[in-house]
């Protein structure tokens, strides 16, 4: 170890004893009553020494104030270098500064936000504008010209918009157009992986409603299907009284409003009344005579059980 490093670790007796000189510079960059008792110095190094003074304000529990003070080279004069507010071991601090686009979850954004998109955004990709080059397999491509050159074709030059009559299929822009392409951007391939995980982790089948679930969704009537690429894995259920009602649902989810998991029976009815109008029944106002268990006798104490 040098004789320098030795130096600059043992504190200069003078720049540590100017603890009252330290005080004031700290009561001058302070709010009166503010600066509290001293609670240590560190040797910054050759002659350099900061104090440390307790922080009595309220928002600032476990702050010190530190008062850096210098000598020069054979002075005697200890000068003032700096005064900060600094965290000491215990202080209390803010959480660390995190940029919005990573602060964001599903569900903050409200009516009248808007979401920037990054330009280079992996989710996205560019979309077709009709300025690039034209596809492989069109007509107007290079590698279509060659091939109709081998086979001795006659193909009219210029757009279909120039041509004398309608051309059979449409143009490269119609059909980007009709299949949505023709954006500034589309979801890129990264972007679709990144939906299918989000959609398979919420209505998938290792959520708990599809392992209780009866049967899966792919063989549910409620199951509006879509189309793309996605639509091979994934529907929109249609089912208002599931839990997925209006989400996009894996085909191996389930639930227990499955259409075909228990199929209720048509309540039976009973058989409508039969009334013969043709005839009259006839209901006596008293009971008939013979009507009881017993058989009627002319003397009625030589009943053994009386009458019924």
């Amino acid at each position: 170890m040098s004789a320098a490093t030795t130096r600059s670790r043992t504190p200069d007796r003078l720049c540590a004893e100017a603890v009252d000189l330290a005080r004031t510079a700290a009561e001058e960059a302070a709010a009166p009553g503010v600066v509290g008792e001293h609670v240590g110095l560190v040797s910054e190094g050759d002659r350099v020494v900061t104090h440390y003074f307790e922080c009595k304000e309220f928002g600032y529990r476990g702050w010190r104030w530190a008062v850096t003070v210098a000598r020069a080279s054979r002075a005697k004069l200890v000068t003032l270098d700096e005064t900060v507010l600094l965290p000491g071991p215990e202080s209390l601090l803010a959480p660390e500064w995190v940029p919005w686009s990573e602060r964001l979850r599903p569900g903050d954004m409200g009516p009248g936000d808007l979401l920037p998109t990054d330009a280079e955004d992996l989710r996205l990709e560019p979309g077709f504008s009709g300025e690039d080059e034209p596809a492989p397999n069109s007509a107007v491509s290079q590698e279509m010209a060659e091939l109709v050159e081998a086979e001795d074709a006659e193909v009219t030059a210029g757009t279909p918009a120039h041509l004398p009559f309608a051309p059979r299929r449409g143009s490269i822009a119609a059909v980007a157009e009709e299949l949505g392409l023709r954006r500034a951007r589309v979801l890129s391939r990264y972007g679709l992986h990144v939906a299918a995980d989000r959609w398979e982790e919420s209505y998938g089948p290792k959520t708990a409603m599809a392992q209780a679930a009866p049967a899966s969704c792919v063989s549910c009537g409620f199951l509006n299907p879509i189309g793309g690429s996605l639509g091979q894995a994934f529907g929109i259920c249609a089912n208002e009284f599931s839990p997925a009602d209006g989400r996009v649902v894996s085909l191996s989810y389930g639930c227990g409003g499955h259409s075909e998991a228990a199929v209720m029976p048509k309540p039976p009815r009973p058989a409508p009344p039969v009334i013969d109008e043709t005839r009259v029944d006839p209901f006596p106002l008293r009971p008939s005579p013979d009507s009881g268990s017993v058989s009627l006798t002319p003397d009625e104490t030589a009943a053994e059980l009386g009458h019924s």
